[in-house]
């Protein structure tokens, strides 16, 4: 990343979340879940945007951002209007999108609020309903592309638009803030980020002394940090350089890994905002949001404070948990199994979760069961196998969905517990290694590379501690008899 300083940098987030929960587009019939389908097969004359047709709210949806304008701390407004945005492109069929507008009269959903990052709070500008634009899908990049094919089964999904305040002072910070959004949205069971392009980012990013630039559609959050390293980089470099950062909008290209300008950026008043004239106002009433707040799930934070009292787990671990929904729940069900919460915790974030961070994949798809991480540690509690042998398991288990006693089984796995076995052996490694026995009588590491030694002549089938007490014995013998 480049080396300006936090306090050069502003970054503020425009997080486009999908409601994925619901059945139906948000404003017409067409069913929502249009992934996997044929393209342009889930649209009907409202979606198109045919002239005489007639939007209608989908309800749900009014719900759902309810909840997450009461979780995210932000204030409800009692009447809202939905707004115009007009634009000519093709990923949107009638030339103008039904957003909220916070200016020239119009009333977002919701204002305020904050997102409680350890004991930062990220400030919330607003939140607003409106609907998603199709889908452009290009041959190879956007640049080199011959054509543009367009989607519109996308058109019409309802979307939640989260505006942040520029708070964000690093690429790190940004995707901490996104992971926790995420986390929230899913305990909410109101979005699930697992889905392709359910969650999009445009990132408004700017250095001291030059102008907003805007990175559009960012699909993923390990994409948000390498965007907006990449783009603090290239404008630091022009400052230097004495070039001006001019305002315009650059695409996140993410197989070159670069932005790339798209246009100038447009002003507001380009977009020609007027209210929405098919739609009636919203009115939420005191005794809606009284009977949403009634049905709230529990919420992240909520859930890691619980983990910590419950489970007795440390913060960070409770913290690291419960920043996805999914692992939470994977968690708990294995404790319906599993008796002992801090090594499981230990097991599931020093293991699993890495593993799932350098597949790139999300826990339903690896195909392992609370019983098959259970199982593992059970293993390891009555003496089947050490731990060492466990991280092997664990490793192919991930891979092939296979049972633990499947792997030990194939490939003969079992700790060897026989000590005539393991004192056979340690008399063999000091036999070879005279150099590092007469090393080990000074210096403790020489120690640690001839328990290394042992381990590989017997596959790391012995238990460790009851090695180390064979190995230390005998280099005393050694030394005594000098």
């Amino acid at each position: 990343m480049s080396r300006a300083k936090s306090s050069e940098i502003k970054i503020g987030l425009e997080v486009h979340c999908q409601l994925t929960n619901l059945m139906t587009k948000l404003f017409c019939s067409c069913s929502s879940d249009y992934r996997r389908e044929d393209p342009n097969t889930y649209i009907c004359p409202i979606c198109m945007g045919v002239p005489g047709t007639l939007p209608v709210l989908n309800e749900k949806a009014l719900e759902d951002a309810t909840m997450v304008a009461i979780a995210l701390n932000s204030d409800i407004s009692e009447r809202m209007l939905f707004f115009r945005k007009n634009y000519f492109y093709p990923d949107m069929p009638k030339n103008f999108q039904i957003s909220q507008y916070d200016k020239a009269g119009g009333v977002p959903f919701s204002l305020g609020g904050y997102v409680q990052i350890n004991k930062k709070k990220i400030r919330i500008r607003r939140i607003q309903i409106e609907e998603d634009p199709g889908k452009l899908i290009y041959e190879g990049t956007i640049e080199s592309s011959a054509y543009t094919l367009v989607d519109y089964n996308r058109a019409n999904i309802a979307l939640i638009e989260i505006v942040t305040e520029p708070d964000i002072r690093s690429p790190k910070e940004a995707r901490k803030f996104l992971e926790k959004l995420r986390s929230i949205l899913e305990h909410l069971g109101v979005s699930d980020g697992s889905l392709e392009g359910s969650m999009r980012c445009d990132a408004n990013v700017s250095l001291k002394g030059g102008r907003r630039v805007e990175i559009k559609n960012i699909s993923s959050f390990k994409e948000v940090e390498r965007a907006l390293n990449f783009e603090i980089t290239r404008q630091k470099k022009f400052m230097e350089g004495g070039l001006v950062i001019g305002q315009e909008t650059r695409h996140w290209d993410e197989v070159r890994r670069i932005t790339i300008s798209l246009r100038s950026k447009e002003e507001e008043e380009d977009y020609r905002y007027f209210p929405e004239p098919d739609l009636v106002p919203i009115k939420i009433s005191k005794e809606y949001l009284e009977d949403i707040k009634l049905r709230m799930p529990e919420l992240p934070d909520d859930r890691t404070k619980r983990f910590m009292k419950q489970y007795n787990l440390l913060l960070q671990n409770a913290e690291i948990l419960t920043r996805n929904k999914k692992i939470a729940d994977f968690f708990e069900e294995c404790l319906k199994l599993y008796k002992n919460p801090r090594e499981l915790s230990n097991w599931l974030i020093g293991e699993l979760l890495p593993y799932l961070h350098n597949k790139n994949k999300e826990l339903e798809e690896i195909r392992v069961t609370p019983k098959h991480i259970v199982d593992l540690l059970k293993f390891i509690d009555d003496g089947t196998i050490n731990r060492k042998m466990a991280k092997s398991i664990l490793q192919e288990m991930l891979s092939t969905s296979k049972m633990p006693y499947v792997i030990i089984k194939e490939k003969a796995l079992k700790k060897i517990l026989d000590k005539k076995y393991v004192i056979k052996n340690v008399e063999k490694v000091i036999k070879d290694n005279p150099k590092a026995v007469e090393d080990s009588l000074v210096d403790e590491k020489a120690i640690h590379y001839l328990m290394g030694q042992l381990m590989i002549l017997t596959k790391g089938k012995i238990d460790p501690k009851i090695a180390d007490e064979i190995l230390r014995k005998k280099l005393q013998l050694v030394k005594n008899r000098l």
